[in-house]
């Protein structure tokens, strides 16, 4: 019997032990930190990168200049290749005044007030079912005077809507995260306030499947969760990523009188085959 008794003993601490280190990982994968939450998506979920951290220091294998349909948009910035640069693997987008030069030839036709950068990747996104799972991340220093725009987002490439902004600035120190459109049929748009959006900060989203039509978009900013939208018929639909640094209109006028700035660096696409 004595030697029946020290196996049965043995079994038991093994089932011990092996219960212990599931209920640690469950544990370690409900941590909502910034480290944790990469450790709960990367064990759950296969990542193919798509556009990688160094991207811009191969700006013409990944980028594009401008907006995938031209100069303007529905502000008072007309963007220039001039006025975007790539230094030490950081994105500079400069805007000065430009002076009288016309109107935009976008919705609502603003007048052109300002020379700027804007930038769109040369990935196409589309949320499926062969990769229904995308995440979208890098760092920003954002102007937030009055007057300044700066944003990163992704819109339909071939019908609008869909649009997710994942963080636009519009005048102010607070983010929007918006998602157009949503099951209402308009926008969800959530605001949080961004200390000194001129420093560095990490904006973090995933878009998921989650049936035929519709995605969850959750928006994080610095490692914490913000914001969890739905963004009605974006399955199937190709994406445009655009990071821009248009002015005026939504932010308000006048604008800045002089030259600033929006940068942006360690700015990843990864994609997914399992959810």
């Amino acid at each position: 019997m004595r030697p029946l008794k020290i196996i049965l003993l043995l079994l038991l601490s093994v089932t011990a032990f092996t219960s212990c280190k599931k209920g640690n990982a469950g544990i370690e994968e409900t941590s909502a930190s910034a480290d944790n939450l990469t450790v709960k998506k990367d064990n759950a979920v296969s990542w193919v990168n798509v556009i990688p951290a160094n991207s811009f220091s191969s700006f013409s294998t990944y980028w594009n200049n401008l907006y995938p349909w031209g100069s303007d948009h529905n502000g008072t910035a007309r963007m220039r290749a001039e006025n975007i640069s790539v230094s030490g693997g950081v994105l500079t987008l400069t805007s000065a005044p430009s002076g009288s030069v016309g109107n935009s030839n976008k919705d609502p036709y603003l007048p052109i007030h300002y020379y700027s950068g804007t930038v769109y990747a040369k990935t196409i996104p589309v949320i499926d079912t062969s990769w229904p799972k995308w995440h979208f991340k890098g760092e920003f220093q954002c102007e937030s005077q009055r007057g300044t725009w700066p944003a990163f987002w992704i819109t339909g490439a071939d019908s609008w809507p869909p649009e997710s902004d994942f963080m636009e600035f519009k005048g102010s120190a607070t983010c929007w995260t918006n998602t157009y459109k949503n099951l209402s049929g308009g926008w969800s748009s959530v605001g949080t306030t961004v200390a000194n959006p001129g420093n560095w900060h990490t904006y973090s989203v995933y878009v998921t499947k989650t049936n035929a039509t519709d995605v969850s978009i959750e928006y994080w900013i610095d490692g914490s969760l913000k914001s969890t939208q739905t963004g009605a018929n974006f399955v199937g639909k190709r994406f445009n990523i655009i990071i821009d640094y248009q002015m005026e209109g939504s932010s308000g006028s006048p604008g800045p009188t002089g030259t600033t700035y929006m940068r942006a660096r360690n700015v990843i696409v990864e994609k997914s085959a399992t959810l």
